[in-house]
């Protein structure tokens, strides 16, 4: 007997069996109940999502000889039923629109269209692929599409329903099939390995749903692949050895090395992956999913469901995301999307993904913007001001206070404690919190504490540096290392000075576009990043 391959023994034969398409289905139902059968569908989405599933199952309910009219439950064991399931039917005919879209075959549908079924009650034409007909072709469907005999349903698939003229979808019932999610494959996957008795370790069913990306036939014909393979019992190792699935332990030992900013390791870990057979573009793609369950983990946590892992790799997972920051896992995320298209077109794509994650690993060793501002003259005149007073150098180090005795200190400093440490702090904000926040923070003076409030004064030439200072929750992480060494409830306020805030304020009507413009293009540190970048300013907006 001829061997039948999982996705058509196990296709789905009613509404309620059909996976991940749960509204449709429904929806189609209770057309079906309250005879609002539309006389045009257009089904779209995805291959392998259920789209001629879907459209034989209708066909099957309006033509049921079971039934004396038509029913949301087919038998699926009449001759019309079987007829439909094996693809012969007389009354309900499969078109493939790649091979019959000229204008002749449409007229030829057409007049056929006019005469009643032979032996049901509607005559149906199911269209696959409905986007490869001509623009002649759909042309001549309209007017049939508009007034049809009353025995003749059309139900057309596609995957691509822009290429779908909008005069055709205006005339049909839209349905949009959506990806069926890892879970819901994991668990068809499941049912079928049960159904056939083949044994399987329970760690292989996830990495080979995910692989499927949201198709349930493709999952059945990689499930057909592992069978094919004659194994007893199906393993994950069978996923990267057969088809090419990267191994999960060595790209976390790669996204760990990332995380630790090894570069020699991360050469390694990348090697490993590129000897074991993958290609660099597998790599990427690998290295972007692995990541993105990072940034899942990091700003939802590991319970959340948008995680589709295991128990034993949510752990892992956790492990590893803390070694990064959100916005690092987001940069790297779109950096190696970039990638993947620069590897598919290179005849030097090793070198390139090698240079990739070792950018990615040496992240902290680039110049960043906070670092370029730093840069910026008022920047540097500040430091003068606070870190160089014109007195000896060990004059200066006799007046100021050990870092041991008064910073790290349990007693309540002062302002002048404060003032005479900023340095000594400034070193410690930039250990905790890197220099990036440490530098935005040089701009600045203490200028008062009092009933647990620190206000902390910006220059005229340090409005920049203030409000990148409040953004991204940098004053409360501020907060969190001061409370924590002086060890008493603390709060940060930012300002400006009093000549900035007058100097700024009273002018900003009278001054004109240009004069504004003018202003901007003369900061310090807008000069600063855009030397830093070699960009260009191409336009300015008022805010």
């Amino acid at each position: 007997m001829a061997y039948t391959v999982f996705a058509r023994k196990y296709r789905s034969q009613t509404f309620d069996d059909v996976v991940g398409q749960d509204p449709i289905a429904q929806t189609l139902k209770n057309a079906i109940k309250t005879e609002r059968v539309a006389h045009a569908y257009l089904f779209t989405g995805t291959r392998g999502v259920g789209k001629t599933t879907m459209a034989r199952i209708l066909a099957k309910s309006l033509n049921c000889l079971s039934a004396k009219q038509p029913t949301a439950e087919p038998c699926c064991k009449c001759d019309s039923c079987v007829a439909v399931n094996l693809g012969d039917d007389i009354d309900v005919i499969e078109i493939d629109g790649a091979s019959n879209r000229g204008i002749d075959n449409i007229r030829e549908l057409r007049d056929n269209a006019v005469y009643r079924p032979a032996r049901s009650r509607f005559k149906i034409y199911i269209i696959d692929e409905v986007h490869m007909l001509t623009t002649e072709a759909f042309n001549a469907l309209l007017k049939i599409l508009e007034e049809p005999p009353s025995h003749v349903k059309f139900i057309f698939a596609t995957t691509e329903p822009n290429k779908v003229l909008p005069t055709i979808q205006s005339r049909c019932q839209r349905f949009d099939f959506r990806n069926i999610s890892p879970s819901q494959i994991a668990e068809q996957l499941k049912f079928i390995l049960d159904q056939e008795g083949i044994r399987y370790k329970d760690d292989l069913i996830l990495p080979l749903a995910k692989m499927a990306n949201g198709s349930m036939r493709d999952a059945l014909s990689l499930l057909d692949r592992l069978v094919s393979t004659g194994t007893e019992t199906l393993t994950v190792e069978l996923l990267e050895e057969y088809l090419g699935c990267p191994n999960s332990e060595k790209v976390c030992e790669l996204v760990s090395a990332i995380g630790d900013q090894n570069a020699a390791g991360t050469l390694a870990a990348a090697g490993e992956l590129l000897n074991s057979g993958l290609s660099e573009v597998q790599i990427a793609d690998a290295l972007v999913e692995y990541m993105r369950d990072l940034m899942v983990v990091k700003t939802a946590g590991r319970t959340s469901d948008l995680l589709i892992l295991t128990e034993q790799q949510k752990k892992r997972a956790e492990q590893l995301a803390e070694k990064f920051d959100i916005a690092g896992l987001v940069y790297s995320i779109t950096a190696l999307e970039k990638l993947r298209w620069s590897l598919k077109n290179s005849d030097t794509a090793r070198p390139l993904l090698e240079a990739a994650v070792i950018r990615l690993a040496m992240s902290e060793h680039f110049l960043n913007i906070d670092q370029l501002l730093l840069q910026s003259p008022g920047a540097a005149d500040k430091k003068k001001v606070t870190s160089s007073p014109n007195t000896a150098s060990n004059t200066q180090n006799q007046r100021r206070m050990p870092v041991e005795s008064t910073f790290h200190s349990s007693q309540i400093p002062d302002v002048e404690s404060i003032k005479n440490n900023w340095q000594d702090i400034l070193s410690v904000v930039r250990q905790r919190l890197g220099p990036g926040t440490a530098g935005l923070l040089a701009c600045a003076q203490p200028v008062q504490f009092e009933n647990g409030i620190l206000s902390l004064e910006f220059g005229p030439s340090s409005a920049i540096q203030k409000n990148m200072c409040e953004s991204n929750g940098r004053v409360e992480q501020i907060e969190s290392v001061l409370r924590e060494h002086w060890g008493t409830g603390l709060k940060v306020v930012l300002q400006v000075s009093e000549r900035q805030a007058e100097a700024g304020d009273r002018p900003a009507q009278a001054r004109t576009r240009s004069e504004r413009q003018n202003e901007i293009l003369n900061d310090p540190a807008v000069k600063t990043v855009l030397m830093g970048l070699d960009a260009t300013i191409t336009n300015i907006e008022d805010v």
